[in-house]
């Protein structure tokens, strides 16, 4: 028998062209941070015309837009992230963004799957059985949008209580792809700051300073072996060193170098570790050095957590719509941070990853997100949007009598 949600991918093809237009544009105008003034603009057009409660942000550019069923019953909440980042775009696309920004995460498409979600629960509202929120999110790239928005009181703008939250991400991958695993997908994520001080002085006498600089280089090579030798690789740490700074004259020792670093665990027990011995290492090498050195951590994202019960509902949803060869369980977490960590930990969801490598590109060697020259296959953004749908719609059917025990085709 043919039930109401079995053509959601035939109908989501109708919509693709009107989506990937969408996701070019929204290519073209790449903003970082929590205020995005275009892109907002952009997604409110496109969200235009459809009958949703719409909410803006006032500490974010941010927009939440809800859809009420014909039928009563919980919410359920979607979620898109916006901003782009700092990264001047090498793509080689014909609609490539040239203001210095790039959408070079994928959030591009995030933003358009998740319009199409909202067009396609909108031509089958009179079978919906509740709310579905649809969230778009700035700041997810080291800014915590998703605290912004909570903060803002996102949770208590839906109608209900959600009773499940979901993401799709982007990625490397053959075109049409999903994975996810429950519990740990993602690690948590610290930034660390050390200021080695010394005593400055001119670069022909380095004998009559305290040198900062050969102190902190000393300092990034002994992170590098402090973590291989000292915390297990199955309970991993990464620790990446992306920034250097002392002075700005070349025959001028300075007074202070500085170093900052980001952190990723999968563990508090790893985090507690890392702080406390990443603080005695580095002063104990400045003061071997005759220098002082500042070591200060500051928390950015937790973990994130996929509830295992939806996790399973999300590959078996998926199983069904996409082909059961095309979902997979991924072994280990992703040592890459997200913000929707935030919402996991006060609702019930889980988050995946959607496979858009191009077809002519092989998905080991493709650029990464985050790469000046990463290409996304926007022809996906059909599966995107009637996974989201179908998430939204299966999950609503079952309702909040019980949790979900796989798709309800």
């Amino acid at each position: 028998m043919t039930r109401p949600w079995d053509e959601l991918r035939q109908r989501a093809q109708a919509h693709l062209p009107g989506l990937v237009a969408l996701r070019r544009h929204l290519h073209t105008i790449p903003e970082v941070g929590l205020d995005l003034p275009r892109t907002q603009t952009a997604v409110l057009a496109a969200l235009d015309g459809l009958p949703l409660d719409i909410h803006t942000g006032t500490a974010c550019s941010s927009v939440v837009a809800v859809l009420t069923g014909a039928r009563p019953g919980p919410a359920v909440l979607l979620r898109a992230d916006m901003d782009a980042l700092p990264v001047r775009e090498e793509s080689g696309e014909p609609f490539a963004a040239t203001n210095g920004n790039m959408h070079a995460c994928g959030h591009d498409l995030h933003m358009a799957g998740l319009v199409g979600a909202a067009r396609l629960l909108n031509e089958a509202r009179s079978r919906l059985c509740g709310s579905v929120v649809f969230v778009f999110q700035p700041g997810e790239e080291g800014y915590d949008g998703a605290q912004v928005m909570l903060d803002e009181g996102l949770l208590e703008s839906c109608p209900e209580p959600p009773v499940a939250a979901y993401a799709v991400h982007v990625g490397p991958g053959r075109p049409g792809t999903l994975w996810t695993r429950p519990d740990v997908i993602l690690a948590g994520m610290s930034e660390l700051t050390v200021e080695v001080r010394g005593r400055g002085g001119h670069g022909s006498a380095p004998h009559r300073a305290a040198d900062p600089v050969p102190v902190l280089c000393e300092i990034v090579g002994a992170l590098q072996t402090y973590v291989t030798r000292r915390h297990s690789v199955f309970d991993p740490v990464v620790l990446t060193v992306t920034r250097l700074r002392a002075g700005q004259a070349l025959n001028v020792i300075p007074d202070t170098a500085s170093l900052g670093a980001t952190v990723r665990t999968l563990s508090e027990a790893a985090s507690r570790a890392v702080r406390s011995g990443v603080t005695e290492l580095v002063r104990s090498i400045a003061q071997a050095h005759g220098a002082q050195a500042e070591v200060r951590f500051t928390d950015r994202y937790p973990v994130t957590r996929n509830d295992p019960a939806e996790t399973a509902f999300v590959s078996e949803v998926a199983a069904r719509l996409l082909g059961s060869d095309r979902v997979t369980t991924r072994h280990d977490p992703l040592m890459g941070s997200e913000d929707f960590a935030r919402v996991l930990e006060r609702v019930p969801g889980a988050l995946a990853f959607l496979g858009t490598t191009p077809p002519n590109l092989d998905p080991a060697d493709a650029p990464d997100v985050h790469s000046p020259h990463a290409r996304f296959a926007d022809d996906t953004l059909a599966e995107h949007a009637a996974l989201l749908a179908r998430l939204a719609a299966d999950r609503l059917a079952v309702g909040d009598t019980g949790r979900p025990r796989g798709g309800r085709a």
